[in-house]
């Protein structure tokens, strides 16, 4: 079952917060997120009108460019009643060399909050230390948390909840690796990391969710194991072999990755009822075959999907 938290306290606490990485947050905070998100996709489903954030605006800045991102957050916010303004990086003076602490605090005076998509976590750090107005990591080439909002949204949706929940993630130990080792520790699920020697998660972020998880009882593996991480598997996942800006890289990751290919045979090796997700895009063929990709465990739609509703839930408990 969702874990059951005091909402009026937790909402609280996060009005005007920043939303950089997951372990800035609470157990409990997370779950209301997640009540949240539940909550803003049963009224879209129904048809009901809520706009919490009616005459609010956010920005969205963009240095890496996005699909599920950019549409997710503009209609996201159009539903809440607010507006979303999309600002690519070249075209403004940020690219012409103005800085990341002037542009966040001309910034802080025309909107009410901010969504940055970029490469630097460094760089999102920076602006939210010099902005007076909620900051989100839309994603950077460390962490990818609101991605991992609407993938336990999505496991909690079939699975009913998240404890003793294992995830198995095969691929690169990247951004999205490491959002999704923080989440499964905080809220006590179990996760399971295959990947090449050469390309697993940062050790610091290694030991960061091993610490967390020590007290929620999570169980956090990483090997180089495709076989071994797949066993008893609820959850199946896996990402891009060459993300944004390592296309030079591809040729060599794909003979680095082809023994972590999401197929048959792996998907064999989880629970029947096991799921498959990917944050997307998907290179069919690559990380992951096609008939899994369609297959009838697959919930990748419905995972992207979430990012809008999940989204919605995290723009309404820092702006609102």
């Amino acid at each position: 079952m969702q874990t059951k938290i005091e909402p009026i306290h937790v909402a609280h606490q996060l009005k005007g917060r920043d939303f950089l990485k997951l372990a800035d947050y609470s157990k409990d905070e997370l779950a209301y997120l997640l009540q949240l998100a539940d909550k803003m996709k049963k009224r879209y489903k129904s048809g009901s009108q809520n706009q919490p954030l009616k005459g609010k605006t956010l920005g969205m800045l963009f240095e890496k460019s996005s699909t599920r991102t950019r549409v997710s957050f503009e209609a996201g916010i159009s539903q809440l009643g607010g507006t979303g303004i999309f600002l690519n990086a070249d075209q403004m003076q940020l690219g012409r060399g103005e800085t990341v602490a002037d542009t966040a605090k001309v910034m802080s005076g025309y909107v009410d909050g901010m969504m940055i998509r970029t490469f630097s976590q460094d760089m999102v750090g920076e602006f939210a230390e010099n902005a007076s107005i909620p900051v989100i990591n839309g994603l950077t080439d460390m962490y990818h948390p609101c991605q991992v909002l609407a993938d336990f949204q999505t496991i909690q949706e079939i699975k009913g909840g998240l404890k003793g929940v294992k995830l198995a993630y095969f691929g690169d130990g990247n951004n999205m690796t490491h959002s999704l080792m923080i989440g499964a520790a905080m809220s006590g699920m179990d996760i399971s990391i295959a990947a090449p020697e050469d390309y697993q998660p940062e050790s610091s972020v290694i030991q960061e969710a091993l610490s967390i998880a020590g007290n929620s009882g999570s169980q956090v593996e990483v090997s180089s194991s495709p076989e071994t991480a797949a066993q008893n598997a609820d959850v199946i996942y896996t990402d891009v072999w060459a993300s944004m800006g390592q296309e030079k890289e591809q040729s060599v990751r794909e003979q680095t990755f082809s023994g972590f290919q999401v197929n048959a045979e792996l998907f064999a090796l989880a629970n029947h009822d096991a799921i498959f997700m990917h944050c997307l895009p998907a290179h069919r063929g690559e990380e992951v075959t096609s008939d899994i990709m369609d297959g009838k465990q697959s919930v990748v739609f419905q995972q992207a999907e979430n990012r809008l509703h999940a989204q919605k839930a995290l723009m309404t408990a820092l702006m609102s």
